[in-house]
């Protein structure tokens, strides 16, 4: 099985593209997010935190996590590197990743040089 982290679709499945209407900043992609993580996942919103690591504080399987990647990339109309799990360990992370890849902010500090590479070879939107 693939992985979307890989920028490929998980075999046999398709994600759900979510509606997006209203999402026009980094904040507003956050709380999408965290409604998407909270509604799809039952995860307690009160732990769905910028600093919350998505498989150890949210509890999300890797699966799981690979699922939500899958779905915010199918709804932002994205693509998620090779790599992206080494990349991405918290909630904040993903949120400010995703934003940037969509050209709604600015580049992340904390992705490496490579990964920034390879993100912008597969999004042109990816922001300054």
């Amino acid at each position: 099985m693939t992985t979307p982290a890989r920028g490929l679709k998980l075999e046999g499945r398709d994600a759900v593209s979510r509606s997006i209407e209203g999402v026009t900043n980094w904040m507003h992609l956050f709380r999408w997010i965290v409604k998407l993580i909270r509604d799809d996942y039952g995860v307690d919103e009160k732990i769905l935190t910028r600093t919350a690591v998505l498989e150890t504080d949210c509890g999300l399987s890797i699966e799981q996590v690979e699922e939500v990647l899958d779905i915010v990339a199918d709804s932002f109309a994205i693509r998620f590197p090779q790599g992206t799990l080494d990349e991405v360990l918290k909630l904040e992370e993903l949120c400010l990743l995703a934003a940037w890849l969509k050209g709604m902010f600015k580049r992340p500090d904390f992705i490496s040089d490579g990964f920034e590479a390879k993100c912008r070879a597969m999004n042109a939107s990816a922001g300054a």
